[in-house]
């Protein structure tokens, strides 16, 4: 059915289209200062403008999701590249704040039509364990992508001068762009491989069985688990006498490589096997975040970033192996409830650091002294969302242990 197809490029189309979402996290976190200073904008300012990526991004996975096999992943992508493009150019000529929030918006947009259009076209591929192997690979350019813009933003920006301008360093989001739109040009998408799954109506049903909904709620705590501790962890362990900015690439680092060499891991230990592990070298990870000081948080570094490297790539091809009816609505629902448990959660999390201020203070502590040990309660706190998932991953490994493929699916274990 699909063996006309061009799986190579079609494969490195959308890695080069995950590589331009991995650029705008990055470039776009590395340019926030001369944005603020260039138009005068508050940390609340930025806050919002940062927070447009975010909304625009489980929103267009969701449409994308319920219009895929309507519309169509080629109609996808070509939505992603228009809204990619505006974005970029819409924040390089920006007037100001409301500027900035539009393309921004535009920028999240398109990421979301990047996640909405290649996860469902790698599973139509694809399937077995080369499935869940280029899943891996494919999601390897988040990390990856993060790690290499936040480099060449570090470098262009210590440039100085036009090469470190804010306006330049948005030029490069082009390049990943143009790429992946040349490489999609005129090529033939692959048909979905399962039987009935272009119904949304056998979406939907798809989507109310046990196991849909299992992976659906932990999936908002692997999101969790992953995004929470990164988002605060740098600043906890700067004040550690760890280099925060390492810290950072070390963990994107593991994960790229960790994703690369995927496959033959899933093969040996199985979706559930991956899950059940990374469940528990992730609790230890954030545990030692929480408790290290200096050097060791390297190492505590290394264990998370084995801990979490493979939950969001194994989580969608878990839907796509387990669940093959809901379709490319189904790996969008769980993508899109991954980006909204991370904003739900941050703001429960940021009660967490407020509260142990609050009693560390009271008991005297002051200084990078209470900031650090604060943190580090926090970090501890947070060690209850993949400490959960060690019991949910147990249970979910027995349960699938002796399940069969089904039809139309191979290799389920």
């Amino acid at each position: 059915m699909n063996e006309n197809i061009n799986r190579s490029a079609l494969f490195n189309g959308s890695c080069f289209a995950l590589i331009t979402t991995a650029f705008t996290f990055a470039i776009r976190a590395g340019i926030l200062p001369q944005l603020g200073e260039q138009f005068g904008l508050s940390a609340e300012q930025l806050g919002f403008i940062n927070s447009m990526w975010f909304l625009g991004f489980p929103i267009s996975m969701i449409i994308g999701g319920l219009v895929y096999h309507s519309f169509g992943p080629a109609n996808i992508m070509r939505v992603a590249f228009v809204a990619h493009t505006l974005g970029i150019l819409l924040t390089i000529y920006a007037g100001g704040y409301t500027t900035l929030l539009i393309s921004t918006l535009f920028i999240g947009f398109g990421n979301g039509c990047t996640e909405a259009a290649c996860n469902p076209m790698i599973a139509d591929m694809y399937s077995g364990d080369k499935l869940n192997k280029m899943l891996n690979r494919f999601h390897m350019w988040f990390p990856g992508g993060i790690m290499l813009g936040a480099i060449i933003s570090n470098i262009m920006t210590s440039m100085g001068g036009a090469m470190g301008a804010w306006q330049t360093q948005m030029w490069v989001l082009m390049i990943p762009t143009i790429i992946y739109a040349v490489l999609f040009y005129g090529k033939a998408f692959p048909k979905p491989k399962v039987e009935g799954v272009t119904s949304l109506a056998e979406n939907f049903k798809a989507m109310v069985s046990p196991v849909f909904i299992f992976l659906f709620f932990t999936m908002a705590l692997t999101a969790i688990t992953e995004f929470g501790p990164q988002q605060w962890v740098n600043i906890v362990l700067s004040k550690s006498g760890a280099n925060a900015m390492l810290i950072l690439a070390l963990t994107t680092g593991i994960m790229a490589v960790g994703r690369f060499f995927a496959g033959p891991v899933v093969a040996k230990l199985g979706q559930t096997g991956v899950l059940l592990g990374g469940a528990i070298l992730s609790t230890l990870g954030i545990y030692l975040f929480s408790v290290v000081t200096g050097g060791v948080a390297y190492f505590a570094a290394i264990i998370f970033a084995l801990g979490v490297c493979y939950f969001w790539p194994v989580m969608i091809g878990a839907v796509a192996q387990r669940v093959p009816l809901s379709g490319a609505l189904g790996m969008s629902i769980i993508g899109g409830i991954g980006m909204f448990s991370t904003a739900i959660f941050q703001p429960i999390i940021g009660g967490w650091i407020d509260g142990n201020m609050a009693e560390k203070s009271a008991q005297g502590l002051t200084g990078e002294e209470l900031e650090l040990v604060a943190g580090q309660a926090t970090l501890l706190n947070m060690v209850a969302f993949p400490g959960i998932l060690i019991v949910l991953f147990l249970i979910f490994f027995f349960w699938q242990k002796n399940v069969k493929a089904p039809v139309g699916v191979e290799a389920v274990h």
